[in-house]
């Protein structure tokens, strides 16, 4: 794609000119049209009173009628025009030469403005008639046209000069003002160098409202990655510091020159059955937790990948969905984020369950996990959703799980509550704001 056609500035600019432009060719076509036929009617109204000043002077008897010379008609001869009058059967015309073609025009209504062409020229005439004495008088008064035209014609194009130079005018206007507007879009762009460079922690929201939006959601972009690299890096040094210990002590026994007897080499492979349940259990999350695609809701098939999951690691392990399973769908958490609160709540029910976990979807913004496992002490529940906190030591993990999902739900405003279910297990319930984060 050229560069021009992916340019704000010269986008808006070249629509302005345009617009500019179109909307000056349109005035100045206008202008044309107006003028003539304002200067047409202003020449056929001096056209009519003279022929109106001929009939009433003609009416008093003071105007003589003869075939002859302009200066017969002493008072009409500033005026400058083309005369005929017919009183009669005689037709009286000034000047005497090159006007008896015009005879044909002298019939028609009382009252007319004529467009005739005349002599090569463009000529207007305006007819009266009157009755005089009995006798019916018909004027027509008429000027050559073309000098108007002419003059008419100079004027419109120092219009015409006047508009495009008012275009450029208005173009370079356009331009400082497009620069102007742009302005926040070169600050937004310094910001996002800033940020990227780790000078700032987020966007100015003080800027255009055209802008606040985006801003906005690069904002809880950029705090949603820094939520999840701080996860990451929590849920690495908590997987390095759990394999430490067992494998400097593995290094230890190694590194000494006694031969290993049975009690040693025991010793050794449950230090590496330790590391290896560490580290299937931190492949285990990341499978759950999927990858980010962009989504803003669970889709029918993240749901089955979900249970297709949970069926395989859990296969004695019954999960029941109440309405049903499409309920998860509507949950108002990102998918990402949708996947991990499942992956959490579903592994966890399904680690400590006897037979079955029920998962409650009683709303789109409240969802309630039950199993039917040993529980965990009212004394003990407050502690769920520390960092790093187990119940049972025995079983695989960090004590993350719980602690990761109370910051994604708390992430979206939420709450987390932790109670004993109906069957003596653990009851999680999950209540979500009404709307998305």
């Amino acid at each position: 794609m050229p560069f021009a056609s992916r340019s704000l500035r010269i986008r808006l600019l070249s629509r302005l000119a345009l617009v500019a432009v179109f909307i000056m060719g349109v005035t100045w076509f206008l202008h044309g049209m107006l003028l003539t036929n304002l200067a047409r009617d202003f020449l056929a109204g001096r056209l009519q009173q003279e022929a109106e000043y001929i009939i009433s002077r003609l009416a008093l008897g003071d105007m003589p009628l003869a075939p002859v010379e302009r200066d017969v008609w002493p008072d009409t001869s500033v005026f400058h025009h083309v005369y005929l009058v017919r009183r009669g059967g005689q037709v009286f015309v000034s000047p005497s030469e090159g006007v008896r073609e015009l005879e044909s025009f002298l019939k028609g209504p009382d009252r007319q403005v004529l467009d005739i062409e005349w002599q090569g020229h463009p000529f207007l005439a305006w007819r009266e008639q009157a009755e005089i004495r009995d006798e019916m008088v018909t004027v027509l008064v008429g000027e050559d046209f073309a000098q108007v035209d002419r003059g008419l014609a100079r004027l419109h194009l120092w219009i015409g000069a006047t508009a495009a130079l008012i275009s450029l005018l208005l173009l370079l206007l356009s331009w400082v003002v497009v620069q102007r507007a742009l302005r926040p879009l070169a600050g937004l762009k310094r910001q996002l160098w800033a940020l990227r460079r780790g000078e700032r922690d987020c966007l100015d929201v003080s800027t255009v409202s055209e802008l606040e939006d985006v801003v906005a959601q690069i904002n809880e972009f950029v705090d949603e990655q820094r939520f999840r690299q701080l996860r990451s890096r929590q849920s690495l040094a908590n997987l390095s510091h759990a394999i430490k210990t067992p494998l400097a002590a593995i290094i230890q026994a190694l590194g000494q020159r006694k031969p290993l007897t049975d009690k040693r080499r025991e010793q050794i492979l449950h230090r590496l059955y330790v590391i290896d349940e560490k580290l299937t259990e931190a492949l285990r999350r990341s499978r759950i937790a999927g990858q980010a695609t962009g989504q803003r809701r669970l889709s029918e098939d993240d749901v089955d990948t979900m249970l297709g999951m949970m069926a395989t690691l859990y296969p004695d392990i019954d999960y029941r969905f109440l309405p049903d399973r499409l309920a998860l769908t509507r949950l108002p958490l990102e998918r990402h984020d949708a996947m991990e609160v499942l992956g959490i709540v579903l592994d966890n029910g399904g680690k400590w369950a006897a037979r079955s976990v029920t998962v409650d979807c009683v709303s789109a913004y409240r969802l309630v996990v039950e199993d039917d496992g040993p529980g965990v002490p009212e004394g003990q529940r407050h502690r769920l959703g520390e960092r790093g906190w187990r119940l049972d030591e025995q079983r695989p993990g960090h004590g993350l799980g719980l602690s990761i999902l109370r910051q994604l739900v708390e992430r979206y405003r939420g709450d987390v509550h932790f109670g004993q279910a109906s069957g003596g297990g653990l009851r999680i319930e999950l209540i979500l704001p009404s709307g998305d984060s």
